[in-house]
């Protein structure tokens, strides 16, 4: 199993859903209150393949399986949900919870910790916001209001004053974001971390 990806292993799992239970699970996705929106155009009248591959994309692999087995059981599908979680051992956050969190750091999300750091140093802002509006963090309509600010200080804290309280899914989706578009600057920050908390190295932070 270790060659399946998560996206296929999910994708097998909705296949074998009767087309009553997935149009079940389609609407249960769409109605979801935590996390990233997904648009009905974005799985109404699409394929298992096709619904799972937005999935991935919205709530990225670390946290869809969490997500797909809230769904499934939430609309009868024990079974599928326990073979799903079989096929797919590790992670599996629902869209509520964090995956940036350890007790030593009293329970904050990274973006929350390091607030000040990200107001101050974040510089290539442009993608962060199309990743942003890209997972449904942000609509059109905000995404331009926060691109009319005149200074990406002002765009950030416009986001952490708005669509970041929404839920910790996205502050996951920002965190993702930065890791893509500020690698150098993420690196920095954990490493501080870490040299405070030993035990908080990035990859334990994620695991």
């Amino acid at each position: 199993m270790a060659s399946r990806t998560i996206k296929a292993a999910l994708a097998d799992v909705l296949e074998n859903l009767s087309e009553e239970n997935f149009k079940k699970f389609c609407h249960h996705l769409m109605d979801l209150r935590a996390g990233p929106r997904i648009r009905r155009t974005a799985v109404e009248g699409k394929s298992c393949l096709e619904v799972a591959d937005v999935m991935v994309s919205t709530f990225t692999e670390v946290k869809v399986v969490g997500v797909a087995e809230e769904i499934l059981r939430d609309i009868g599908c024990t079974q599928e949900a326990d073979d799903l979680a079989e096929e797919t051992p590790g992670p599996s956050n629902k869209p509520g919870e964090s995956i940036i969190f350890s007790p030593l750091s009293s329970g904050k999300h990274f973006v929350d910790r390091h607030r000040v750091d990200l107001i101050n140093r974040v510089s290539n802002i442009g993608p962060i916001l199309d990743d942003l509006l890209d997972k449904n963090v942000i609509q059109q309509e905000v995404y331009e209001q926060i691109r009319a600010l005149p200074t990406t200080q002002d765009k950030i804290r416009e986001l952490y004053s708005g669509p970041l309280k929404a839920s910790e899914a996205c502050k996951d989706a920002f965190y993702e974001s930065l890791q893509l578009n500020e690698k150098f600057l993420i690196d920095d920050l954990s490493a501080d971390l870490s040299r405070v908390y030993p035990c908080l190295s990035p990859e334990r932070e994620l695991g």
